[in-house]
């Protein structure tokens, strides 16, 4: 059950992404990408790479108390985490000048 759920949340999240400054390596049971390290809990490594040279990485945990909320919910709870740490980077970024 809960495998064809991270399975069709990686759907989910895989067809949202359409920004190319983002590289996203999901690291879920039923779909381990290369770069993942087997955690307690299934998340996503976010790389944004800012004009080909600054990059910064965060990661999302997905915990127990939100296997429960349908895919869609899901999605949008990893939509608004990667939302959240692009605002974040880019106040870094431009907000100094």
């Amino acid at each position: 059950m809960m495998e064809e759920k991270f399975k069709q949340l990686a759907e989910e999240v895989k067809k949202n992404m359409v920004n190319p400054d983002l590289d996203i390596e999901l690291c879920f049971p039923s779909e381990v990408d290369e770069g993942c390290e087997v955690k307690k809990f299934p998340y996503l490594k976010v790389k944004y790479v800012i004009e080909g040279h600054d990059i910064y990485e965060k990661e999302i945990d997905i915990n127990p108390e939100y296997w429960e909320k349908d895919v869609k919910d899901l999605a949008n709870f990893v939509a608004f985490q990667i939302q959240q740490f692009m605002e974040e980077i880019d106040s870094v970024e431009y907000g100094g000048e």
